[in-house]
């Protein structure tokens, strides 16, 4: 669930806050107002959107500062961030209405709801894992590894078997953070709370009911020297899925299994050669969602690319609606879009 789809957008917004940049919400209105393109752009050889929406995008909402974070709750709701505004919105799968949830998140990112109807979000802003109630009270889970400051958590996944939760923790400098944070430096960052040298990026565990983070990234081949960034595993809890942001074509989409005690083992290369890779999500068949800078890529469980919805500045996305069949993304980074599937998603717990 991654923040930076583009490193041009954070670099020009140092200077951005909770009280200077307010939001005028814009309603889009409904599939673009137009008709069905005669030629798509979509690359969908398996078929998995729907014949009726095929190279239409459309616009659910505008006029946020940068969109992020969806997550699905058990009526197919969306709540979603908008990170530069530090607010999370809800979008009705009834109504298509977007009505502010929370205000003052934390500068909260990537999201997902657990068993007990509880939003899980990356807050950033302090380096910290929140569980957000339905009233928007909210407790802090983690706000360290080691007794040391975090590097400001991404994305989350929630194993659905166990409850046990999974985070990625890269570094991105960001405006909001105080001079003062020994997080903050300039772009490209070359150290970390987390790293005597290096961004220290890796993946953590918090198990059901503990009060510590387990690094689950530990195994020979793990380069911490990288931006660890969308995570997302299986129905059954046994793989789980992570890719690295890059500003170039050197990323990578592992896969790992996942053990009874919550670690992680067998990790191999899935898909290489990914650029500016974000937030994923997952359908029925086991396919994996990328968004990044370019839009949505979705990749069969061998790592073929089966999919392509160009949607600049694309940042995270989740399968949503009353029949599970709406891919909800966050991007471009100003609105959230949407395209109706054939296929379901597996995260509506």
């Amino acid at each position: 669930m991654g923040f930076l789809s583009s490193l041009g957008f954070y670099s020009c917004q140092k200077g951005i806050s909770k009280d200077s940049a307010q939001v005028e919400i814009e309603s889009a209105g409904a599939a673009n107002n137009g008709s069905k393109p005669s030629v798509s752009t979509f690359f969908d050889p398996a078929s998995l959107v729907s014949s009726s929406q095929h190279g239409i995008l459309d616009t659910i909402q505008k006029g946020f500062g940068f969109t992020e974070g969806p997550a699905v709750d058990k009526q197919g709701n969306v709540f979603f961030t908008d990170q530069p505004n530090d607010k999370i919105y809800r979008w009705d799968a009834n109504s298509g209405q977007v009505t502010l949830f929370l205000d003052g998140t934390g500068r909260s990112n990537g999201m997902a709801f657990d068993k007990n109807g509880d939003l899980i979000a990356c807050a950033d802003m302090h380096g910290e894992l929140w569980k957000i109630k339905p009233d928007g009270s909210h407790q802090v889970l983690i706000n360290n590894y080691g007794g040391k400051l975090l590097n400001g958590p991404n994305d989350v996944w929630i194993n659905p078997v166990t409850g046990g939760l999974y985070i990625t923790d890269p570094i991105f400098p960001r405006g909001y953070w105080a001079a003062g944070d020994p997080r903050q430096q300039p772009w490209e960052p070359t150290h970390s709370e987390q790293a005597a040298t290096g961004k220290g990026g890796h993946v953590y565990y918090l198990a059901p009911g503990a009060n510590a983070l387990v690094r689950v990234t530990t195994m020979a081949g793990w380069n911490a020297d990288i931006w660890p960034n969308g995570v997302v595993g299986t129905p059954d809890g046994k793989k789980l899925f992570v890719n690295n942001w890059t500003g170039d074509a050197t990323g990578r989409l592992w896969s790992f299994d996942i053990n009874a005690d919550g670690t992680l083992s067998n990790m191999r290369t899935l898909v290489s050669g990914l650029r500016g890779s974000d937030g994923m999500s997952m359908d029925e068949q086991g396919n994996i969602y990328v968004s990044s800078g370019a839009g949505v890529n979705a990749y069969d469980p061998r790592g073929n690319k089966i999919l392509s919805i160009p949607a600049p500045g694309g940042t995270n996305n989740v399968f949503a609606g009353k029949n599970n069949k709406l891919l909800f993304m966050t991007g471009p980074v100003d609105r959230i879009t949407s395209v109706q599937m054939n296929v379901k998603g597996v995260e509506k717990y």
